[in-house]
């Protein structure tokens, strides 16, 4: 990999999931216009959010990022992104409250479109076609035509994405994102939940919070930081022509960045050394984010960090490890241990959604809420035996009531999945579940918060 670096220099490298377009004057001519388009999101921001990641690298603020698997065009509405974004809220309230620190608040949305796939065709009833991967390169109806890559959806993912920004900065700078809203709409999840009893107690203190500031003259209706809220955007970077196209240099540094979403991740498929991923991402300013899943090997990701973060910035990168609720002992530990020893600077985070991924008996593809648990409280005990910082957690949700993950409060079966499983891709945390969810990590966050050493004051003489 050459020191030198440009936003095509990706294309001279070895590359995995990429779509093979039929037409390559149109693919080019897509990618022409995009780069005249104006940038989704600003080099300032990006900057922002890799300071406020540098905080939670040091045990100083925890990271709730989470969203679709993959976005549709179909399902692009006002009233899901304010369904998500209401959910994303009330979550991150009750971790502020546990963790008594910031939470960095990162959605999956705005540009998660593109979806890395296992085998690069897929057979139904004996038809053999191209595989879905995602609705920025091909359509998930089981057609010859639908599934041939077109590169006219990149520009709709784009028009897309600008629409969803506009209305998340609307939501987040408007007065929608008030304490005390995230709070009534927290009060209400707790009043209709049948686990109750068990996140009560929390909900009670945060009101009682609220009623002593509010007693001393602190009005959240009228101080700006309770009335709005920092919301950044985040997405694979999987389709680098589309990357390519947004990568704008910021006229107050020089410096490359990649405008199509505030903070980019490379999955556990594209992260290979010499590869074209790897040399895209190391050359934007952005945060980064890197998925480690069970074949990552602690030598290997000391050299990919070192590729990524050469200078060991806090908040430039952000570990996102994926194991399956079984596996996290057997790969976590050493993975830790090996950046701890060789004093590299990260955020770890835990996808605890990947690698639970089962095909229920009735034949639909799931993941159950035990599991998604249990692998999140294997992360919090393997950081708390290696004094680091359990510092996120990333989860595929929507703010919908769908039926695609079993288990929750409502207990969800394999018979009540075929009721609303809505997914285009892998299967979500509905809105129930994935408040439950914060609830639960919570517990975690508030028994980390109360391990950790406090220094001792001496009194004055």
């Amino acid at each position: 990999m050459s020191d030198r670096w440009t936003p095509d220099s990706w294309r001279a490298l070895p590359v995995q999931q990429v779509p093979e377009y039929p037409d390559a004057a149109a693919l080019a001519a897509v990618e022409r216009q995009l780069a005249s388009f104006p940038p989704l999101v600003f080099a300032g921001e990006a900057r922002r959010l890799k300071r406020e990641l540098a905080k939670v690298a040091n045990g100083e603020a925890f990271l709730l990022q989470g969203g679709d698997c993959a976005e549709s065009f179909a399902e692009h509405s006002a009233d899901n992104i304010r369904d998500f974004f209401r959910v994303f809220l009330q979550m991150a309230v009750v971790l502020t409250y546990a963790g008594a620190s910031p939470v960095v608040k990162v959605g999956r949305i705005a540009g998660q479109f593109a979806k890395p796939r296992s085998a690069p065709m897929e057979t139904v009833n004996g038809v053999e076609l191209p595989s879905y991967r995602g609705d920025i390169v091909n359509d998930i109806e089981f057609t010859p035509e639908a599934r041939i890559p077109d590169p006219r959806r990149q520009l709709e993912a784009y028009r897309q994405s600008a629409a969803t920004l506009n209305l998340l900065r609307a939501f987040a700078n408007g007065g929608y994102a008030s304490l005390g809203n995230a709070h009534q709409w927290m009060l209400g999840f707790i009043k209709d939940s049948p686990q109750s009893g068990r996140y009560q107690a929390l909900a009670d203190r945060i009101t009682e919070a609220l009623d002593f500031m509010r007693a001393i003259g602190i009005d959240p209706e009228h101080h700006p930081e309770m009335r709005s809220t920092e919301f950044f955007t985040s997405h694979e970077a999987l389709l680098l022509g589309f990357e390519e196209a947004l990568t704008r240099v910021d006229s107050t540094t020089g410096d490359w960045y990649a405008t199509s979403g505030h903070m980019i991740w490379i999955g556990d498929r594209t992260r290979q050394a010499d590869h074209a991923h790897m040399e895209y991402c190391r050359g934007v300013k952005n945060p980064l984010g890197l998925k480690c899943g069970p074949s990552l090997k602690p030598d290997d990701l000391i050299r990919l960090i070192d590729t990524l973060n050469p200078q060991n910035e806090a908040g430039r990168l952000t570990l996102i490890a994926r194991f399956g609720a079984d596996k996290v002992g057997d790969h976590l530990p050493a993975l830790v241990r090996a950046v701890k020893r060789e004093g590299r600077t990260v955020v770890w985070s835990c996808d605890p959604m990947h690698g639970n991924t089962i095909k229920a008996a009735s034949g639909y593809k799931t993941r159950p809420f035990d599991q998604i648990l249990k692998e999140v409280k294997d992360f919090f005990a393997v950081h708390a035996a290696e004094g680091t910082f359990a510092g996120g957690v990333h989860l595929e949700m929507t703010g919908k009531n769908v039926t695609e993950c079993t288990g929750g409060a409502r207990a969800i079966s394999d018979a009540d999945l075929k009721d609303r499983y809505h997914t285009y891709c892998d299967p979500r945390l509905n809105a129930e579940q994935a408040i439950e969810m914060a609830f639960l990590v919570a517990e975690l966050l508030k028994q980390e918060r109360s391990n950790r050493v406090r220094p001792v004051i001496e009194a004055a003489e």
